[in-house]
């Protein structure tokens, strides 16, 4: 981190995440290199894929794969409710390794390993099987997704009263050419009536 990014005011960030999904786990390595070069200040949420499509047309293998999602969102929400909101990142930091790097499928053991390495009770992976904390799940969920639509998925930023999805990038840009992208983002998500770049995905995520 410059000496100058150490003294400017940092701008808050708000990153919406669901941690069953690879890409905003790719954007959320991004977002926290942009940390390091530019002079923001990311927050973490839960968002709800598995809510998300509830009730949309959707695959039946597709709803299946987001059937072991509810655990995850639902155990962040009350890690955060009980211990506050600075406990969403390094969870979701301890669930995208093994969600993601390991390839490991998402049961009560992998959720009380990454309960136990961001330091928090593994008594809180009962709330994976559990309606309790839908609510705030919903309401959480709703605080990103209503600023972009609920035609778009994770990961949702909002930074200055703009808000959008993506940036969908692989692998994730680091030290400048994070920056650098993250200026780019800015600038056309600022735009009044910008609303879509896209082009066809031709790989899949690409941690390294």
């Amino acid at each position: 981190m410059t000496e100058q990014t150490q003294q400017q005011e940092r701008t808050p960030v708000d990153f919406w995440f669901d941690p069953l999904c690879p890409w905003a786990w790719m954007t959320s390595r991004w977002v926290l290199e942009v940390e390091k070069v530019r002079p923001i200040k990311p927050s973490f949420h839960v968002m709800s894929l598995a809510y998300l499509n509830a009730d949309k047309d959707i695959p039946q293998e597709y709803r299946e794969m987001l059937e072991p999602a509810w655990g995850p969102v639902r155990v962040a929400i009350a890690a955060a409710q009980a211990h506050g909101d600075d406990v969403l990142l390094p969870l979701y930091n301890a669930f995208g390794r093994r969600i993601h790097l390991e390839e490991r499928s998402i049961d009560r053991g992998l959720i009380e390993e990454a309960l136990e390495e961001a330091g928090l009770p593994t008594s809180l992976a009962d709330a994976a099987d559990s309606t309790e904390y839908d609510e705030a799940l919903k309401k959480s969920h709703h605080a990103g997704m209503d600023q972009v639509g609920m035609e778009v998925g994770t990961p949702v930023i909002a930074v200055e009263g703009v808000a959008f999805f993506g940036p969908v990038v692989t692998p994730a840009p680091k030290g400048e050419d994070a920056g650098r992208l993250w200026d780019g983002t800015l600038l056309v998500a600022g735009t009044p009536g910008f609303y879509e770049i896209k082009r066809t995905r031709t790989k899949g995520p690409d941690f390294s």
